[in-house]
């Protein structure tokens, strides 16, 4: 089968495009034949090994995937030959850039049918990002004030989508570039962190502080003054530590986004019901898969691309 992979940590040039051995599943596995994987951050994070996951080399990236069951390995039931499914892979283990890959069956769920089924590898980690940092940390309740800081990314979209949903009040930080589809994600308002002072247009404390962006320290710090006594904050920037305010009982929490079958099926349903909207920005074939890296090691991609076998 065709994959990418790489047999050493280092830049884009590391990965490799060629013929390897198709893969068997083992006991509680299955065999997906890949109609997508999902290039992610942490995906280059990992190639250029300043990201501290222990994969094992080589490595073929793409944690997030789509695509049709070919193959059970032993004990696995809820799962057919020709099931189409999506799912979050362990991290440590291969990905799905590559024709086929071995999944853990616990990770799959069915995959969304009111969107192709390649689109559809572009929803799981992302979207469980969000509802995670929302909900299982931030504790979002209806009713309550989310600032979402840098809200004009994938996550920060689907996390206004989710937090509306609930019943919250969103107000989210957007550059002009990406204030109209934050708007459209249903921001109640919208603040140009690049012409307006965040502390400023803030009227009133929030209960959450969700910051999605790689802030300078002290900014982060500072916005922590904007959440009311006994209230939240949630990072997802995991290379830098989110601040809390212990006199005034404001928790912290960084989070790192951990595989949920029983969320994602969730989440499927919201795309199923049209109450999720799935981005996908780009589709590219599995051989440009190292340009797409060398687009991020030079500056941060937008929008969410998918990796087509």
């Amino acid at each position: 089968m065709k994959a990418v992979r790489f047999h050493e940590v280092g830049g884009p040039e590391v990965l490799q495009y060629g013929e390897i051995e198709r893969p068997e599943p083992g006991a509680g596995q299955v065999r997906l034949r890949v109609a997508a994987s999902a290039f992610n951050a942490a995906d280059n994070g990992m190639r250029a090994g300043f990201l501290p996951i222990p994969i094992r080399l080589p490595h073929i990236p793409g944690y997030d995937v789509s695509g049709t069951i070919d193959a059970l390995g032993g004990g696995v039931d809820g799962f057919a030959v020709g099931d189409e499914v999506i799912g979050f892979l362990p991290m440590t283990e291969d990905g799905g850039a590559a024709e086929y890959v071995i999944a853990p069956a616990e990770a799959l769920v069915a995959a969304p049918t009111a969107v192709p089924l390649a689109d559809a590898a572009a929803l799981p980690s992302v979207a469980l990002t969000a509802r995670q940092a929302l909900f299982d940390d931030g504790g979002l309740v209806a009713g309550e004030r989310v600032l979402i800081v840098g809200a004009g990314g994938v996550v920060g979209k689907y996390a206004i989508a989710l937090a509306r949903r609930a019943g919250a009040t969103v107000i989210a930080t957007a550059s002009p570039r990406s204030t109209a589809a934050v708007r459209a994600a249903g921001a109640d308002e919208v603040i140009d962190h690049t012409t307006t002072s965040v502390q400023d247009a803030v009227a009133a404390p929030v209960d959450l502080l969700l910051n999605l962006a790689p802030i300078d320290p002290d900014e982060f710090t500072d916005l922590v003054r904007l959440v009311r006594d006994g209230g939240r904050v949630v990072s997802t920037t995991a290379w830098m530590p989110a601040p809390d305010d212990a006199d005034r009982n404001v928790r912290s929490t960084v989070v790192f986004v951990r595989s949920d079958a029983d969320r994602l099926r969730q989440l499927v349903a919201l795309v199923d019901s049209g109450d999720l909207t799935l981005e996908v920005t780009r589709r590219v074939p599995l051989a440009d898969l190292p340009a797409v890296h060398a687009e991020a090691a030079a500056g941060r991609i937008s929008g969410k691309v998918i990796v087509l076998p």
